[in-house]
């Protein structure tokens, strides 16, 4: 890794290279990097033409490259390498970019199996680098809030957890997502599971036991679109996840079950939405907050639709401190803020939804 010289005042920020500018690039990666104080996009890998117009646009001065294999070349030039290409490409290139000596972050999934995203970790241990995964759902304004009633402990003890990603898309779009061959890793078990999994670990712990439900629903579908897992977490949760692109009635984003109350919430966090309009952090309106007719339920007893518990007002979405923490790592050394050993264990959880929903039965996890 190059000498940012980041951990003193006035010195140059870290130099960012991202390898993709497709969905996950131009509307998360890049306006996130680029509004981040210690960081700066300095070049963007694509080979389209159109998107390197679109990036050199949208990012002056920055340097565009046709292939990640350009970067090699001049890694030490560069601290700090952001993948965002499709999944079947993120295990090479991340494995290549630690083999020059550069810090990693990857977007989910890291990898298609555990294994491989332990191997992975094991390299970036050995070369003493950064190794992160972009889980930004950690930072929805919803699960912010859930997080601080959690520690407030103002449900009791949690019995059930049960979380949507819903969307009502009943024509294909197409594109290696919905691809059927397994070295894509498309489709909505990998896509919205990485995220649903991954919230459901961070808040509860490990799991112990996973059903799983896989579906192909739309005509000429070729992957799952419709999609439930549940979770047994080691502690006593149990987690039900549900991903989904056909459901013409959305349910609750989050509904909570616990000894004492409940949190139900509808709708998804603003800031995606924010993004994909042109809207970036720190540019004036505050950032990913929502109206207060949006904000979940607390109570016990009552349906949240019809006036039951009380609105709890939901703290703002804050997607970009996920790179303020990189960039503070990147500088101090310390932690990532999403661990490649993190990435693993969601991994083996769809790895067992998987075999779960091919054989019909619940399948043990042993490892933590």
């Amino acid at each position: 890794m190059a000498d940012t010289g980041t951990g003193t005042p006035g010195s140059a920020p870290a130099r960012v290279a991202l390898i993709g500018f497709g969905l996950a690039g131009s509307v998360f990666h890049g306006p996130l990097i680029a509004a981040t104080d210690g960081l700066v996009l300095d070049t963007v890998v694509t080979s389209s033409p159109e998107r390197q117009r679109q990036a050199a646009d949208e990012y002056p001065g920055v340097r565009l490259a046709a292939s990640a294999d350009e970067l090699w070349a001049r890694a030490g030039e560069l601290d700090l390498v952001v993948i965002a290409s499709p999944n079947r490409t993120h295990v090479p290139l991340a494995r290549a970019a630690l083999e020059a000596g550069l810090p990693v972050v990857v977007d989910k999934p890291l990898a298609a199996t555990a294994a491989e995203a332990e191997d992975l970790a094991a390299l970036a241990e050995r070369r003493r680098l950064l190794l992160s995964v972009f889980q930004n759902r950690r930072w929805d304004n919803d699960f912010r809030t859930l997080r601080k009633l959690l520690a407030e402990g103002a449900l009791g003890e949690v019995q059930r957890f049960e979380s949507r990603f819903e969307r009502w898309r009943p024509q294909l779009k197409g594109g290696w997502r919905e691809s059927g061959d397994p070295a894509e890793v498309g489709g909505l078990l990998y896509d919205l599971g990485s995220h649903l999994v991954d919230q459901a670990l961070t808040l509860f712990g490990p799991v112990t036991s996973v059903y799983a439900e896989v579906d192909v629903r739309r005509p000429g579908a070729r992957t799952d679109d419709d999609t439930f897992i549940a979770l047994t977490h080691a502690g006593g949760v149990r987690s039900h996840l549900w991903m989904s692109a056909i459901t013409a009635q959305l349910g609750p984003r989050f509904r909570v079950l616990g000894s004492q109350a409940g949190y139900v919430k509808y709708g998804l966090d603003p800031q995606e939405t924010a993004l994909r309009e042109g809207l970036r952090p720190g540019t004036g309106t505050p950032w990913g907050a929502e109206p207060e007719a949006a904000w979940g339920r607390l109570g016990a007893g009552e349906s949240p639709l019809t006036g039951g518990g009380l609105p709890v007002p939901t703290l703002p979405g804050d997607y970009p401190a996920y790179y303020r923490a990189v960039a503070t790592a990147l500088r101090d050394g310390t932690a990532p803020p999403v661990t490649a050993a993190e990435a693993a264990a969601a991994l083996r959880v769809l790895e067992a939804a998987r075999t779960s929903a091919a054989e019909g039965r619940a399948v043990r996890i042993t490892r933590p």
